[in-house]
């Protein structure tokens, strides 16, 4: 095998290129997200029952993204994510053909194993451009997956809006993530294995240090996911605000997000993983004492924005540090991301359960308690630090992988 080597112009694409694998990922949850209600009239189902559905995606991402260093590993980090986006734009399809509640948990299970397994190959490439420009992207990256998101919700709020069937609608959307995930492929780093690397097992429980930095992501997502599904809530029942401020909450939060991400980059190049975690732990902190104590729309509304800005950059950092903790990339990050899809399938149920025998004042409570987690436990995502060069490498020179 001979050695391929990479200058600064090269991966430089392929930092572009892997951003618009991120948007393309982000693209196919929010036209799936925005045509949930239409999926649960075409399938005659409840609300309880749509419930008990909505859980198999996490379910199916948790069971398979253990699996993708392997295919990584078989196939090449090219290879393999094109295969994989290729299947989780795809899988977009299947949900909206379900006729009942049996075939509709089948299809989100393969939507979600097809989400996982395409998260964590994305994942493993962007912490490898990082590796190579010597700045970190990895805020960016989850922030274009963000603004993905969002116009794949914009693209399916119209298509809801004029009446359009859901079968049409995603089969199109399909088609086209599908050819625009395909070129972004084509220009992302191809990392093969070395003719002497031993495979990874076909399924592994997580390194104990994926657990560790999982733990800290599983703490932002939680907050994440209690925030997105029930900050309307809090509002509407809670403080008694019209249901169009209380959606107005949802969308500043995702905003703020979305725009913290994209420029979070540059913070944590200034000030390193540690101490950007640990600030965003003391914003996040400070905005769930505001949802809570505050008592008035306005100081709610402002603590979810500051709850925000204050989880935004972690999740991409908890990966990066990943991608750094051990010899084998994929596998760490499959860890890591299956706690975190763990963390936001039990989210909305547990602030919900809480909520019903407390109140969601209390729910609310917990979320800060756990934010407060990010601030003390920062330092186990000191590798990312480690991992970081202090200066770029040289343009004409930067050591490819092995093919």
């Amino acid at each position: 095998m001979t050695a391929v080597v990479y200058g600064q112009r090269e991966v430089r694409r392929a930092r572009y290129a892997v951003a618009a694998v991120f948007a393309v990922h982000g693209a196919v949850t929010g036209s799936f997200a925005t045509r949930v209600p239409w999926i649960q009239d075409h399938a005659s189902v409840g609300a309880g029952q749509l419930g008990l559905a909505l859980a198999f995606p996490a379910l199916g991402a948790s069971l398979a993204m253990p699996l993708a260093g392997g295919i990584s590993h078989r196939f090449g980090a090219r290879a393999a994510l094109r295969g994989l986006l290729a299947l989780w734009t795809l899988s977009l399809v299947l949900p909206a053909l379900a006729p009942n509640l049996l075939t509709l948990c089948l299809a989100l299970f393969v939507y979600g194993a097809s989400a996982g397994m395409a998260d964590v190959a994305m994942n493993a490439l962007g912490v490898e451009v990082e590796n190579r420009l010597g700045r970190s992207i990895m805020s960016g990256l989850h922030g274009m997956w963000s603004a993905g998101a969002l116009i794949g919700s914009a693209a399916g709020t119209l298509a809801a809006h004029l009446g359009s069937d859901a079968r049409l609608h995603h089969a199109l959307a399909a088609a086209v993530l599908t050819v625009l995930g395909l070129i972004a492929c084509s220009w992302v780093l191809d990392i093969q294995p070395a003719e002497d690397e031993e495979p990874p097992p076909r399924f592994a429980l997580p390194p104990k240090s994926a657990l560790l930095i999982g733990a800290i992501g599983f703490c932002a997502v939680f907050a994440e996911g209690a925030s997105l599904d029930w900050s309307a809530v809090y509002l509407r029942h809670q403080l008694e605000t019209s249901a169009g401020l209380a959606a107005a909450c949802t969308t500043g939060f995702t905003l703020t997000m979305a725009v913290a991400r994209i420029a979070g980059d540059r913070v944590v190049d200034r000030f390193g993983s540690v101490r950007t975690v640990r600030a965003s732990g003391v914003l996040a902190v400070l905005g769930g004492v505001l949802i809570v104590t505050g008592g008035h729309p306005a100081v709610a509304m402002t603590g979810f924005a500051l709850m925000g800005l204050g989880i935004a950059v972690v999740v991409p950092l908890c990966f990066a540090a990943a991608g750094r903790s051990g010899p084998n990339p994929s596998q760490a990050i499959a860890g890591v991301a299956t706690i975190t899809y763990t963390s936001g399938l039990v989210a909305p149920s547990a602030i919900g359960g809480l909520a019903q025998a407390t109140s969601l004042v209390v729910s609310f409570g917990l979320v800060t308690l756990l934010a407060s987690g990010l601030a003390a436990f920062a330092g186990v995502l000191r590798a990312g630090d480690r991992g970081r060069p202090q200066v770029s490498r040289p343009a004409e020179a930067v050591p490819g992988p092995r093919s």
